[in-house]
């Protein structure tokens, strides 16, 4: 698939930042988690309106919030339901529709009631949330070889996801996905790995697609959740929140601003940050942090070279002790 740009960003999504007391902590957030830069994935509980009937036959959406920031996760979400609920419930009765295209603290409003045992979409909507942290987003991108690019990541993140809600018994039947790359060459991968599932791939699908537009939000707000507890390892109590950082986009001043200030001369940051991204790498340069090694191929690198040939060369030879912590004190000195 076509490799898009990582740090391209919307103005949109940075005026859509949800402002700190807006920000609802679903039980998609692991703190501990999410703190040590680990991925992971979380699932709801199968809704009753789905477990009590098998053989109903549901609708899933797909989405993700969170690909083009320096900052935080990239979340997967997705939403499934029982297809004669499917826009009855999301679209007219909760007026699901892009994430981008609600306030904050209407989505904040909406993701909690699908955590409220007492509300229609509790019982009824089943959802998960992929959290693809940022120190594995760029791991995978800056591997020396093999390179795992951003597309295959969210590739095999939405294949995970939607096997997974297959293997726990629900009767998927129609898929519903937004777009990363072309459309058919997404759907064409997908159609051959869930050849009994009728898939969708568009572009827009979270404004199209109820199920699509409720996995958009479940992705947004578990983001937004991460982002705030990412930055309780930096803020004071009176320090205001996540707004020291904006938005994590790069085109945000404000999250520049804050990775310029808080750069660690040697590590650089912590693991809210992706390395890989073009942002990170230019103040990295800039500020003069140390260089990367370049290591030999395995197949080139003779079996008796010392690790100390990685760095000295293979024609520099001496006593590596001596030349490790100085020189040698020889007899005429005393």
């Amino acid at each position: 698939m076509e490799d898009l740009p990582e740090d391209q960003s919307e103005s949109q999504d940075i005026a859509q930042e949800t402002p700190v007391e807006d920000v609802f902590i679903p039980p998609s957030i692991d703190k501990t988690r999410v703190l040590s830069g680990e991925s992971y994935t979380y699932h709801s509980n199968i809704p009753h309106g789905t477990s009590s009937d098998p053989t109903a036959e549901c609708v899933l959406g797909v989405d993700e919030a969170g690909r083009g920031p320096v900052l935080g996760p990239m979340v997967y979400g997705l939403c499934y339901l029982p297809l004669k609920l499917h826009h009855s419930l999301l679209a007219e009765q909760h007026h699901f529709d892009d994430s981008k295209a609600l306030t904050p603290a209407v989505r904040s409003n909406l993701m909690e009631k699908m955590c409220s045992a007492d509300c229609d979409l509790f019982q009824n909507c089943g959802w998960a949330t992929r959290t693809m942290s940022a120190r594995d987003i760029s791991a995978g991108q800056l591997r020396p070889t093999g390179t795992y690019n951003l597309n295959a990541q969210a590739m095999d993140a939405t294949i995970d996801l939607i096997q997974e809600v297959l293997d726990s018994g629900v009767n998927i039947r129609e898929v519903y996905i937004d777009t990363i790359g072309r459309p058919e060459t997404y759907q064409k991968k997908l159609e051959h790995i869930f050849p009994a599932l009728s898939i969708t791939v568009a572009k827009k699908a979270d404004s199209l697609y109820p199920c699509v537009s409720a996995a958009s939000v479940c992705a947004k707000v578990t983001r937004d959740a991460a982002l705030e507890v990412l930055y309780t390892a930096y803020a004071s109590p009176d320090d205001g929140g996540q707004v020291a950082w904006g938005s994590g986009y790069p085109s945000d001043s404000r999250c520049t601003n804050w990775m310029k200030g808080n750069m660690h001369p040697l590590f650089g940051w912590g693991s809210e940050a992706r390395f890989s991204w073009g942002t990170a790498k230019e103040m990295l340069e800039a500020r003069g942090a140390p260089c990367r090694a370049d290591w030999p191929d395995v197949d080139d690198r003779d079996d008796n070279m010392k690790l100390t040939g990685f760095f000295m060369g293979e024609e520099e030879k001496g006593d590596e002790l001596a030349d490790w912590f100085g020189k040698r004190v020889t007899e005429e000195v005393f």
